[in-house]
C-alpha cells in the first residue's frame, strides 16, 4: 500500500469523530478506508482495519467470533457473502447481534466499484420502544406495533434519501463534467426534436458558423441555422428521423466554410421509437485547403513527369531549327528566303519561351508563406502594377481588411495579381479603363482579392475554359499560360480561383485565399552584421537599411564579439564562412553570451553541406544572394513566432 498522506490522515481523523462505524471497501473488495468505531464495535484485529485488508479475511473473522450466531458452514457463508458482495445493491436492514445489541446496516455502491457502509447501534432506540409497549396500557397493540414499523420505515426512508441525495450529487456532477468534455470539443454538438427544435447543444455553434446564436435551446432548425443552411441540411435530418443516419460535407454560403456533419438517430433501442436526431458538426475548412494544396502538388508533380521528357526532346530539335537556320543565313539565298528563315528562327524561340513557361508551370514551387503587412505589400504592387499599364487606364487599389499582417506567399501573389492585371489591360484595350484590386476578408475565414475591369468581360467559352492550360483568347499574342498560373498558385495556397463578369460590365476574377492573421514587429531594429566580403556586406546592409533597419557591421569573428554586447541589438546575421572563422560557432558563443538575441545565418553553401547542415538546426539559414524579400519575410516570420 502507497504511504499514507497528511491528507489522509486528517480524512481518517474526521472520520474517528462520528459515533457510527464507517468502511469504504474497493471495487477489489479490499478495504480502502475505515473509521476507530468500526474497528470497536466488532472487536477486528488490526490487520483487518488496515487499507487493503480483504473482505473475505473480515467475513470470516465475523463468523469464527459468533457476530452471526452458529454457523454450520462457515466456509459456505462467507463465499455466499462475498459473491453478495460482488453484486452489490443498495440496503437498509436491522439484525440483532451475538451480544444482543441491535444494529442497522446502510450500504451505498460507488461510482466506481465498491461500496460504502455505516453501522448504528440503535439499542437504546428499541429500548424505549419496548419501554413504551410494556408501559402504556392506553396504547392498543395494534398502535405500538404500527409505531414501531413506522419507526423502522422512517430510517429506511432517511437511507434511501440518503442514498437518493447521494445519486443526485453523482448525476449533477456527471452532467457538469459531460457539458465541460463537450463544450471543449472542437465541434458543435446538439440534439434536435422530431419537431426540429433543439433540445440540447454544446454552445459552440457560433465558433463553427459565424453570426450563429451560441445558446439555441429551445429554437428551430431554421431560426438556428438560417434558412438556407437549413434547407440544406433538412433533408438529412428528415432520413434521420425515419431512422437512416448519414454525413454530409457542404460549404456554407455566408462564411465559406467546409463543414461536416453527421445525423445520427436518437433511439433507445431496435424497434423503439425514435425521439429525434443528435447532430455532430466539424469544421473541414483547413483540412480541405490542405487537401487542395497536397492535390494540386501532386497534379504539378505528374505534369512535370509528363512534359519533362518531352520538353528535353522538343528543345533539342528547336536548338537543330536554330542551327539549321543560322546556317541557311550564311548561303546564298533568293529573294524572300531570309524572310522566312527570319520568320522560323521567331517561332523556334517562341516556342523556347512556351517551353520555359512550361518548366515554371509544373517545375517545383514550395509555398513560402510569411507574416505580411498588406499596406506594405500593397504599397509595393502598386508601382509594378501601374508600370505595365498606359496612362488612359486607371488602377485603384484598396484594402478592407482589419488585420495589419497576414501569412502570404508574397512572391507568388505578387505573380499571380500581375498577371490579371496584364490580362484586364489587354481586355480594356486601346481604350480609356479602370482596373481595380480590392482585399477583403470573408467571415474571419478567407482573403478574398478580386480584380476588376472595365472591359468586355469573357466570353462563355472564356469562362468554360480559360483555366485550361494553353487556352486563350489572344490568338498569337497569347501563350493560354497566365490564368492557369494564377490557378496554380491559388490551388498551392489551398484557395480557390472564381471568374465571372459583372452586371455592370466589366470582368472579375476573385482569389480566395485563407486567411490566417499574423503578429509583427513594427518598431526598426538594430542588427549586427557579419560579413568578411566588403561588397556582399554593402549589399546587405543597403537591404537591411531600405526596410528601415540600422546595422552595426562586423568584418570577423573577433569584432562581432567584441560588438555583439552593445546594449539594443536584436539581431545578429552572420555569413557561415567568414575567413579563418565560422559563423555556427560564432552564433553558438554569442547564444551563450546574450541569449535573448535572435541570430541568423546566410551562405551560398548547399543544403547537404555539414556545416550548413549544423547551423540549420538551430536557426534561420538565408541562401544568397540575399535580398529585401527574404530578409523582411526572416524578422517577420521570427516576430510573428
Amino acid at each position: 500500500m502507497p504511504p499514507r498522506t497528511g491528507t489522509d490522515h486528517l480524512t481518517r481523523a474526521g472520520l474517528n469523530l462520528i459515533q457510527q462505524a464507517l468502511s469504504i471497501y474497493d471495487a477489489d473488495l479490499r478495504l480502502a478506508v475505515c473509521n476507530r468505531p468500526f474497528q470497536t464495535m466488532f472487536g477486528l484485529p488490526e490487520r483487518l482495519v488496515t487499507p487493503g485488508a480483504p473482505f473475505e479475511d473480515t467475513i470470516r473473522y465475523l463468523v469464527e467470533t459468533g457476530e452471526y450466531g452458529d454457523i454450520d458452514d462457515i466456509d459456505s457463508f462467507t463465499r455466499t457473502r462475498v459473491e453478495q458482495a460482488r453484486a452489490f445493491q443498495p440496503h437498509y436492514m436491522e439484525r440483532r447481534r451475538a451480544n444482543g445489541r441491535m444494529i442497522s446496516v446502510e450500504g451505498s455502491p460507488l461510482p466506481e466499484g465498491g461500496w460504502v457502509t455505516v453501522y448504528t447501534d440503535i439499542t437504546a432506540i428499541k429500548r424505549q420502544e419496548e419501554l413504551l409497549r410494556a408501559r402504556s396500557e392506553e396504547l392498543s397493540e395494534k398502535v405500538l406495533t404500527y409505531t414501531e414499523e413506522l419507526a423502522a420505515t422512517n430510517r429506511a426512508l432517511e437511507a434511501t434519501i440518503a442514498q437518493l441525495e447521494e445519486a443526485k450529487a453523482e448525476l449533477t456532477e456527471m452532467e457538469a463534467r459531460t457539458r465541460l468534455t463537450t463544450e471543449m470539443t472542437p465541434a458543435h454538438i446538439a440534439r434536435v426534436d422530431r419537431d426540429g427544435v433543439y433540445t440540447y447543444t454544446n454552445r459552440r455553434l457560433s465558433s463553427l458558423l459565424p453570426g450563429r446564436q451560441s445558446d439555441i435551446v429551445g429554437l428551430t432548425f431554421e431560426q438556428a441555422l438560417g434558412a438556407q443552411t437549413a434547407t440544406r441540411l433538412r433533408p438529412h435530418l428528415t432520413r434521420a428521423l425515419a431512422g437512416e443516419a448519414s454525413v454530409l460535407e457542404f460549404t456554407e454560403t455566408d462564411s465559406g466554410r467546409r463543414i461536416r456533419t453527421a445525423f445520427t438517430p436518437d433511439q433507445t433501442a431496435p424497434g423503439d421509437p425514435i425521439t429525434g436526431v443528435y447532430l455532430l458538426s466539424t469544421d473541414l475548412t483547413e483540412e480541405t485547403q490542405a487537401k487542395a494544396a497536397l492535390a494540386q502538388t501532386h497534379k504539378r508533380e505528374l505534369a512535370a513527369q509528363l512534359t519533362s521528357g518531352l520538353a528535353h526532346d522538343f528543345a533539342n530539335l528547336l536548338t537543330i531549327i536554330l542551327g539549321l537556320q543560322g546556317r541557311l543565313d550564311r548561303l546564298a539565298l533568293p529573294d524572300g528566303a531570309r524572310e522566312l528563315t527570319g520568320a522560323t528562327r521567331a517561332a523556334a524561340r517562341r516556342g523556347g519561351d512556351l517551353l520555359n513557361k512550361i518548366a515554371r508551370m509544373t517545375g517545383p514551387h514550395d509555398p513560402r508563406e510569411a507574416p505580411t503587412r498588406l499596406a506594405d505589400f500593397l504599397a509595393t504592387l502598386a508601382p509594378l502594377a501601374r508600370a505595365t499599364l498606359p496612362p488612359e487606364i486607371e488602377l485603384t487599389l484598396a484594402n478592407d481588411v482589419t488585420a495589419p499582417a497576414l501569412m502570404l506567399d508574397t512572391g507568388g501573389l505578387q505573380d499571380s495579381l500581375l498577371n490579371l492585371v496584364l490580362n484586364a489591360r489587354d481586355a480594356i484595350g486601346p481604350h480609356p479603363g479602370q482596373i481595380a484590386i480590392r482585399l477583403a476578408a470573408v467571415q474571419d475565414t478567407w482573403l478574398d482579392i478580386t480584380v476588376t475591369d472595365t472591359g468586355p468581360g469573357f466570353s462563355e467559352a472564356a469562362l468554360a475554359r480559360a483555366l485550361d492550360p494553353f487556352f486563350t483568347t489572344k490568338g498569337d499574342a497569347g501563350s493560354g499560360l497566365g490564368l492557369s498560373m494564377v490557378y496554380d498558385q491559388t490551388k498551392l495556397a489551398g484557395g480557390q480561383l472564381r471568374l465571372e463578369n459583372l452586371s455592370t460590365g466589366g470582368a472579375a476574377v476573385t482569389l480566395r485565399l485563407p486567411l490566417r492573421p499574423a503578429e509583427v514587429e513594427t518598431r526598426p531594429l538594430l542588427i549586427l552584421l557579419v560579413e568578411d566580403t566588403p561588397e556582399i556586406r554593402a549589399d546587405v546592409r543597403d537591404a537591411l537599411t531600405d526596410l528601415g533597419h540600422q546595422v552595426i557591421e562586423a568584418a570577423s569573428t573577433d569584432e562581432a564579439l567584441a560588438l555583439c554586447d552593445i546594449p539594443g541589438i536584436d539581431w545578429v546575421l552572420s555569413d557561415i564562412r567568414l575567413g579563418a572563422g565560422d559563423g555556427v560557432d560564432l552564433l553558438s558563443r554569442i547564444a551563450a553570451r546574450a541569449p535573448a538575441l535572435r541570430l541568423a545565418l546566410m551562405t551560398s553553401l548547399p543544403a547537404t553541406d555539414p556545416i550548413r547542415a549544423t547551423g540549420a538546426i538551430r536557426w534561420p539559414v538565408l541562401q544568397k544572394p540575399v535580398d529585401q524579400t527574404m530578409l523582411q519575410a526572416l524578422f517577420l516570420q521570427e516576430a510573428a513566432a
